[in-house]
C-alpha cells in the first residue's frame, strides 16, 4: 500500500491538513469564484441592474450567462483549489503530486482509461434502459448550437473538477487518515463522509432534503475510496468520477441538478431513493468487474497499515 503508507513520513501533523483544507478548499473556492462573480455583475449591468433569483442557484442562464461559459466558470474554483493544494502539500508535507496520487509512481493512464471505460459503459447501459422503460420521464432537447460546444467544454473541464475532488479526498485526506489511524477501513470511511458533507450545499439537497441525498453522495464516495485503496492509487477513481460527471452533463439534466447544461435530455422528475438503489447495485457491479480484471483482494480493507521501515519503500 505505497499510496497510504506515503503518509508515514514524519510530516503528518493534523494542523498541516487544516491549513491545506482551509486555504486550498475554502479560500481557493472563494478566489476561484471571482471570474464568475465578475461575469454575473457584467450580465446584470447589461440587463439594467436586474438581480435574478433562480430556484436553482446553479442555473446561470437566469443571469444571462451562456450555460457552456457558466460550466467553465464553475470549474475555475476547482483549478485554483488544485493549484493551491499542490503547492501547499509540497511546502508543508514535502510530498509531490505523484506522492498524493499513488505514492510516488508515474500517473497510470491505463488505470484512468479503465475507470472511464468500465463506468462509462455501466452509465450508458443504465441510461438506455431508463430511456426504454420510462421514456416519458425524459424530454429530448437537442440544440446543436449549444450541445456541440458543451461536448468539448465537458470533456476538457469536467475531469479537472472531478480530479481535484479525488486528489483532495481519496488522495490527500485518505493518506492523512491512514497515517493517524493505521486502519485501511478508516482511510475509506472518513474521507467518504467528508466528501458527502462537502456536497451538502448542492441544489439536489435543497430539493430533496439532506437525509435523502446524503446516502447517494456517501455511496459514491465509498465506491471511489474502495477503488483507490484496492488499486493503491487514485487514477481509477479519477477516471470513474470524470466520466460520471461528463456523461451527466452531456446526457441529462434536471431542474435541481448541479450541472445546468444544454444536455440531450431533460429529466422531468427524479426519485432519489431509486437512484440510490441503482447506484449501490451499479457500484457493486463495477467493483466486481475491477476485481476480476485487476485481481483485487478485498480483505485488504480490514488490514492494519504497517509503517514502512524506510520512507523510500513507501
Amino acid at each position: 500500500m505505497k499510496h497510504l503508507t506515503r503518509a508515514f513520513d514524519g510530516q503528518n501533523e493534523w494542523w498541516k491538513y487544516l491549513v491545506v483544507i482551509i486555504v486550498a478548499l475554502v479560500v481557493g473556492q472563494i478566489v476561484g469564484a471571482i471570474p464568475l462573480i465578475i461575469v454575473m455583475g457584467v450580465s446584470m449591468a447589461m440587463n439594467g441592474g436586474q438581480m435574478a433569483t433562480p430556484e436553482n442557484a446553479m442555473d446561470l442562464t437566469a443571469y444571462g450567462i451562456d450555460p457552456n461559459l457558466g460550466l467553465v466558470l464553475i470549474v475555475v474554483p476547482f483549478i485554483v483549489t488544485l493549484v493551491l493544494a499542490i503547492v501547499l502539500i509540497k511546502a508543508l508535507h514535502q510530498r509531490k503530486t505523484t506522492d498524493v496520487v499513488n505514492g510516488g509512481a508515474s500517473f497510470r493512464w491505463k488505470r484512468f482509461w479503465l475507470g472511464v471505460g468500465v463506468w462509462g459503459v455501466i452509465m450508458l447501459v443504465l441510461f438506455f434502459v431508463q430511456l426504454l422503460i420510462s421514456p416519458e420521464e425524459l424530454e429530448f432537447r437537442f440544440d446543436p448550437a449549444s450541445f456541440i460546444p458543451l461536448v468539448f467544454v465537458a470533456i476538457i473541464f469536467i475531469p479537472i473538477q472531478s480530479g481535484t475532488e479525488e486528489f483532495i479526498f481519496r488522495g490527500y485526506l485518505a493518506q492523512g487518515v491512514a497515517g493517524w489511524t493505521k486502519r485501511v477501513w478508516a482511510a475509506i470511511l472518513i474521507p467518504s463522509l467528508l466528501f458527502a458533507l462537502m456536497h451538502a450545499a448542492n441544489p439536489e439537497v435543497k430539493e430533496h432534503g439532506f437525509w435523502m441525498m446524503m446516502p447517494s453522495y456517501f455511496i459514491f464516495g465509498l465506491a471511489f475510496a474502495i477503488t483507490a485503496v484496492l488499486d493503491d492509487g487514485i487514477e481509477l477513481a479519477i477516471g470513474i468520477h470524470a466520466i460520471n460527471n461528463t456523461l451527466l452533463s452531456i446526457l441529462v439534466t434536471s431542474k435541481e441538478s448541479a450541472l445546468q447544461t444544454p444536455a440531450l435530455f431533460f429529466q422531468r422528475e427524479t426519485d432519489p431513493i431509486s437512484e440510490s438503489i441503482t447506484l449501490v447495485i451499479s457500484s457493486v457491479i463495477m467493483l466486481i468487474i475491477f476485481k476480476l480484471i485487476l485481481k483485487w483482494d478485498f480483505s485488504i480493507i480490514w488490514k492494519k497499515i504497517e509503517p514502512p521501515t524506510n520512507i523510500d519503500e513507501a
